[in-house]
């Protein structure tokens, strides 16, 4: 009896402490104290941003597929420690080097085109006033990650191109975009994934940047990939699924899926009145750890 009301009163006085935000010395994974940790576990987020008329969203909004930096933020700051590096192999408009730049982290982000390098490094020293401690390199990640070393990072985070989203036939969005005199795909580059005609190549090539990423990661060190399903012409891809194969064929496992729900979203008539057509107003956060059995 004696043993059990002693192991009561720790573990009820451990539970006080984590409330009011202690730090458990035996968190290796980041600098979370148990009041922090816990609601990012949560299986559901709501998308969060900072508004389209905000002064640090109209370099992030030029780019036709960003991703939100307050987002990419929670997941830095759970899977690293400050002073961590980072990296990003589809970099964008820098949205995680912003992350890791308001977090303490280090990073580097791969991008494939000179416009959004640009755009990336104009936007650290507007948003965050400096980009030490961020590079930005200009590349094919195919290429420039063989040039880091087995085992260099500690997190990987991005959210690659969804095939030929961008290259579709002009909707709304795009015209709009067009009307406006912003990008409304990422390139005309051959190299650019989201050029790829056929979906099977496409998820090929992907599969060579997250190996790449993989050998390059630490072990026993998570990556997350935010990406959405998708419709192709009548057909309906679970781009999601596909990328969550292809990581466990590289040896990833996967430890979790997270919903970002895009709840700010406008409703479309798709497909009104003849048919069913979903509106698709969520994307995925898959949550990976790299287990190198070999070690």
């Amino acid at each position: 009896m004696v043993e059990k009301s002693e192991s009561w009163k720790e573990l009820f006085t451990e539970v006080k402490e984590e409330n009011k935000g202690i730090f458990h010395e035996k968190n290796q994974l980041n600098d979370l104290t148990g009041k922090e940790w816990i609601p990012l576990t949560k299986s559901f987020w709501m998308q969060s941003g900072l508004g389209a008329k905000h002064p640090h969203a109209q370099i992030e909004k030029q780019h036709p597929a960003p991703y939100g930096f307050k987002d990419i933020t929670k997941l830095v700051t759970f899977f690293t420690k400050k002073g961590d590096v980072v990296l990003d192999p589809f970099s964008g408009v820098a949205s995680t080097s912003k992350a890791c730049a308001v977090s303490g982290r280090k990073s580097i982000g791969i991008e494939l085109t000179k416009k959004w390098v640009d755009l990336s490094i104009e936007r650290l020293k507007k948003e965050v006033g400096t980009t030490k401690g961020h590079e930005i390199i200009q590349g094919d990640s195919r290429e420039v990650l063989k040039k880091y070393k087995k085992d260099y990072f500690d997190f990987m985070v991005t959210s690659p191109p969804y095939w030929q989203i961008l290259n579709k036939k002009t909707d709304l969005k795009t015209k709009e975009r067009v009307k406006n005199g912003l990008a409304k795909n990422y390139s005309e580059d051959d190299s650019d994934l989201g050029n790829i005609q056929d979906y099977k190549k496409f998820l090929q090539e992907l599969k060579l940047i997250f190996s790449e990423c993989y050998r390059t990661l630490k072990n026993k060190k998570y990556a997350a990939v935010v990406v959405s399903d998708f419709r192709h012409k009548s057909d309906f891809i679970p781009y999601h699924i596909d990328v969550i194969n292809l990581m466990g064929e590289i040896g990833f496992n996967l430890k979790g899926v997270t919903i970002l729900a895009q709840n700010h979203k406008s409703l479309k008539p798709y497909g009104y009145p003849y048919a069913y057509v979903q509106n698709i107003h969520h994307q995925y956060i898959l949550i990976f750890r790299k287990n190198d059995k070999t070690k």
